[in-house]
């Protein structure tokens, strides 16, 4: 299982972020926080609270107003255009509603994520095979999405997004739209694929989940970081 204070650095880090939007006003303010590398981290708080607006600081979607996001030693204020990309590739990202190409097969959607990260045509079969296994649809390569249950298209996704063998999966929402038993299935998979050695920031709104696991816990409330469960060199600075 993860561990938050097991020394094997940072992989995101948040100092004193704020981002303001010109129609919108103050999204987020003053928010400092630290995940360790092989973390299990859930985002929670409120819709509106500032969940979404922190993943996408985090794969560079938004760039802070003020502050400095850090994302596998890439920081807000030297990134350009150019690197965002190469920060990509080094970050798994998993929405609620899957986002499949719905006229490709599992295996097509799966492979084409390699393809345009350029990976030799060669190792694409294979390593799509291997990524199919781990998430438990090993029999389920030719099947078109809609063919699939909620559950095991989120699982499709879920592969889909660790072609890359990233350092971070970030998890918006991933069980939002799943019943009790695939939600618990699509947790049990993230887990098993943190045990592994990849940091998992999960935000969420299902706080029996989250009181179910031991994992540590992130809030946002109106903007602001107002808990979190993780404690000492894990954490922000100022927090």
């Amino acid at each position: 299982m993860s561990n938050p204070h097991d020394g094997g650095g940072t992989v995101i880090r948040f100092t004193r972020v704020r981002k303001e939007y010109a129609r919108t006003g103050v999204a987020l303010d003053d928010i400092s926080l630290a995940i360790g590398k092989g973390e299990f981290v859930f985002l929670t708080g409120p819709s509106g609270a500032g969940k979404s607006t922190i993943l996408k600081l985090v794969f560079a979607e938004e760039r802070p107003t003020a502050g400095e996001v850090k994302v596998a030693s890439v920081s807000s204020a030297a990134l350009r255009a150019r690197d965002v990309a190469r920060l990509r590739r080094k970050l798994g990202i998993v929405f609620q509603d899957f986002r499949l190409l719905e006229d490709r097969t599992v295996e097509a959607n799966v492979g084409f994520a390699l393809e345009v990260t350029g990976a030799p045509r060669a190792s694409i079969a294979p390593r799509v095979s291997r990524l199919l296994t781990q998430v438990g649809l090993a029999s389920k390569g030719s099947s078109l999405p809609r063919e699939l249950s909620g559950g095991e298209q989120q699982r499709v996704a879920i592969a889909r997004a660790l072609v890359n063998d990233p350092l971070v999966l970030i998890a918006d929402e991933p069980t939002g739209n799943l019943d009790e038993r695939a939600t618990r299935g699509v947790f049990e998979l993230l887990r098993d694929i943190n045990a592994a050695g990849t940091a998992v920031m999960m935000a969420t709104h299902d706080l029996d989940l989250v009181k179910r696991s031991d994992c540590r816990t992130i809030e946002i409330n109106h903007g602001r970081l107002v808990y979190d469960s993780g404690e000492g060199p894990s954490r922000g600075d100022g927090q």
